[in-house]
């Protein structure tokens, strides 16, 4: 038997005085369970456990999803640099599809939402973060903006479809460049067909985009176009700010 003790501030209590924080889930009121809060408050107001719980989804027989979550935060915050498929698979009630589950996770908010130590220095960097776009069957529109030392700020997917002067509006690109406080932007899009060369849309979209850049006094580091085998930069080319 295990026995779990536990403050937690600014939750709801019972009429037995235990804390629906430290009860089974079926045994805590459906405005309580992590989902529910997740929907009223946002994702923010949940706690590391809550967030553990929301990934898990259930428990097992014989093991609450609010217990396994406490053996797998206990996990990650013990040897966080150690976290791997073996480990998590040690957990008793962790088989290997929540295994999976669990680390599938942590690498996709990893590849998505860690920025730390991220530079863009020439269009290799660019390209390793925009991969996933290569082999798309739609054209994808992605922003990068960077700070004045060339570290990443933010990868936005801005548009997705047919990318042509009425779709791509300077407006949407540049709030969000503006609100991250952004000294830099790259563009970067894709071509399904699988040829990276610039249309004469591609062309005139950039030329757009960098007269707006020069108004709000952001530098265009660079407009990619990146195919399946290949890719072209405007940089490269020289025909960046013409």
């Amino acid at each position: 038997m295990e026995f779990y003790v536990e403050v937690w501030y600014n939750t709801r209590d019972n009429n037995d005085g235990v804390s629906n924080m430290t009860k089974p889930i079926k045994e805590t009121p459906k405005v309580d369970r992590p989902r529910e809060k997740l929907k009223a408050k946002g994702v923010k107001a949940l706690s590391n456990e809550e967030l553990l719980m929301v990934i898990l989804g259930k428990g097992m027989k014989g093991r609450d999803v609010r217990v396994l979550a406490k053996d797998i935060l206990k996990e990650v915050e013990r040897a966080p640099e150690n976290i791997n498929l073996e480990n998590m698979r040690n957990i008793q009630g962790i088989g290997l599809a929540k295994a999976t589950q669990i680390m599938a996770s942590f690498e996709f908010a990893k590849r998505y939402l860690v920025k730390d130590g991220i530079k863009i220095r020439n269009a290799d960097d660019i390209l390793k973060l925009v991969e996933d776009i290569r082999n798309k069957k739609q054209e994808y529109f992605i922003t990068l903006t960077l700070t004045g030392a060339s570290d990443l700020i933010e990868k936005r997917t801005v548009f997705i479809g047919t990318i042509n002067q009425s779709i791509v509006h300077p407006r949407e690109i540049f709030a969000n460049a503006i609100s991250d406080r952004a000294a830099g932007i790259v563009f970067v899009h894709n071509h399904p067909l699988d040829d990276p060369n610039p249309s004469d849309d591609d062309i005139g979209i950039t030329n757009r985009l960098c007269e707006v850049a020069r108004i709000v006094g952001i530098q265009v580091v660079d407009h990619i176009i990146v195919s399946k085998r290949d890719y072209f930069s405007f940089q490269a080319e020289g025909l960046l700010n013409k």
